[in-house]
């Protein structure tokens, strides 16, 4: 079986986060992963075409040194689950819409 470690990008410059995951069968210590993310930076920062600088700088991390991005393009099934039966269904895949993360402010 192998082997798989798993790496997380986080831009957070306004209150939607912009996360990217990243996979790779090679074990790369924080500070070494840092400094590919660094240089991936670099690359890309003037020149990207993606929606936000994580997906380039992800993107580039699976161009350059062998990640593999899991963009929403590569997956195979999506859930959105809830606690009622009727919140828990099978999300119909589209290039309309992405997946984010927004922080919210829950009232007391």
């Amino acid at each position: 079986m192998t082997r798989l470690f798993f790496y997380e990008l986080h831009e957070g410059a306004s209150d939607l986060l912009t996360d990217a995951l990243l996979v790779s069968g090679r074990e790369h210590t924080p500070d070494a992963f840092a400094g590919l993310v660094e240089e991936a930076r670099r690359a890309v920062k003037d020149t990207y075409e993606e929606d936000t600088l994580v997906e380039a700088i992800a993107r580039e991390l699976e161009r350059q040194h062998g990640f593999t991005y899991i963009g929403d393009e590569k997956l195979t099934a999506s859930m959105s689950v809830g606690m009622d039966a009727d919140d828990t269904f099978l999300v119909e895949q589209s290039d309309e819409f992405r997946s984010i993360i927004a922080e919210l402010e829950r009232p007391n």
